[in-house]
């Protein structure tokens, strides 16, 4: 049986670079509408199985767009995984063609799961989320040094600043609640996530925009996405100790953040955490497993669209 068409895309600026396994084309365009025009009609008749392309902060989105609107089975992979296994490989050189044949190979070897893509509302709301979170590390930032300078012409600077972000904050914050209260089927999702305590708004709305397939996969894979399902070293009768890492690391942190507030108020997941650490558990340790227990509560809970109940 031949092998399937995998396709790895190296993403810049300007341009695409294009690798197709197994038959060994390669071939470059721009990153322009004509560019992924041209893309689109070479892929298309090439009938890939995958089409995979590494997140690179935003350049990607355009082309993944576009791809996906071709009806191309299209996966944004993890660029540490693609540099792991290229290393795993030995290949230390680097130029964008060679980028683009490591992602196909990459593809090619582990398969990774096609996803649907956000839709267009999807991603303005993880859009707005993703702009509010770097205002309030710019204020965090602008805050720590203001406690360490007494120099009054820059403490007037900094002030001038941080009101200015706490106005633009603001703005954000009613964008962001005029996006999910307009829509009916997220201002439903909001109100059953918000109902477990611990969860607030602004985790809710987190989960909303970066985990879209909450609510849609087993307690596995969504503790998989988010980077929460525990992995462990081992090697004949040696044991090491489990790890996570890997998934979305925006929402690990919301809902670590989350974990630290539900550990002390959701009567729930307060007990489950009392009970770790009473077992000897590192404050650490149990605290991931309460994010993780957390998540796949509020996975059941949209799945079954039923609010948070005690008892």
């Amino acid at each position: 049986m031949s092998e399937q068409i995998t396709v790895g895309i190296d993403v810049s600026k300007d341009r695409l670079d294009v690798h197709v396994r197994p038959l060994g084309e390669a071939f470059a365009v721009p990153r322009d509408g004509e560019g992924l025009a041209n893309l689109c009609h070479r892929l298309t008749a090439l009938a890939p199985a995958l089409v995979a392309l590494e997140a690179t902060g935003g350049f990607e989105a355009v082309v993944t767009a576009a791809l996906v609107a071709a009806g191309l089975p299209v996966v944004v992979v993890n660029p540490a995984q693609v540099r792991a296994f290229a290393r795993a490989l030995g290949k230390r050189a680097k130029t964008d063609p060679i980028d683009a044949a490591v992602i196909a190979h990459f593809a090619a070897a582990t398969a990774p799961e096609v996803r649907p893509m956000p839709d267009e509302a999807t991603r303005r709301l993880a859009a707005l989320m993703a702009r509010r979170r770097q205002i309030v590390e710019m204020m965090g930032a602008e805050r720590q040094r203001l406690r360490h300078t007494a120099v009054a012409r820059v403490r007037q600077s900094i002030e001038r600043l941080i009101q200015a972000l706490e106005k633009e904050l603001a703005e954000i914050d009613r964008d962001i609640d005029t996006a999910v209260r307009s829509s009916p089927a997220w201002r439903e999702a909001e109100d059953l996530l918000s109902s477990v305590p611990g969860v607030g708004p602004i985790v809710a709305r987190s989960l909303l925009a970066e985990l879209p397939e909450l609510g849609t996969l087993d307690r596995k894979k969504i503790a998989a996405l988010a980077g929460l399902a525990p992995f462990t070293r081992q090697s004949g009768s040696w044991k090491g100790r489990s790890f996570i890492g890997g998934g979305r690391s925006t929402v690990r942190t919301v809902l670590f953040m989350a974990a630290l507030v539900a550990s002390r108020y959701n009567p729930v997941l307060k007990t489950f955490y009392r009970r770790l650490l009473d077992a000897g558990k590192p404050k650490m340790l149990a605290l991931v497993a309460v994010a993780r227990r957390l998540l796949v509560i509020l996975n059941a809970i949209l799945r079954d669209k039923q609010p948070w109940r005690t008892a």
